[in-house]
């Protein structure tokens, strides 16, 4: 039982990982230690999948202060 508890706890934290990593990656400010660490823990296609959903976000949010400025 403890096991799927780690495990669960495991993927949030990887899921928030990714979030983070790629939010650092997007400002630009990344060190190259922790581009390593993510290299070995991240899911490449989790990494995608929020790229993907913070770019859209970004461009969303550019549209939605345009039309307010306009």
């Amino acid at each position: 039982m403890s096991q799927n508890h780690a495990s669960a706890q495991q993927g949030r934290g990887s899921l928030w990982r990714t979030v983070r990593a790629v939010a650092w990656s997007l400002i630009g400010l990344r060190k190259g230690s922790e581009y390593a660490q993510d290299v070995e823990k991240l899911n490449p296609i989790h990494i995608i999948v929020v790229g993907l959903v913070a770019v859209f976000s970004l461009v969303l949010a550019l549209i939605v202060l345009v039309n307010w400025i306009v």
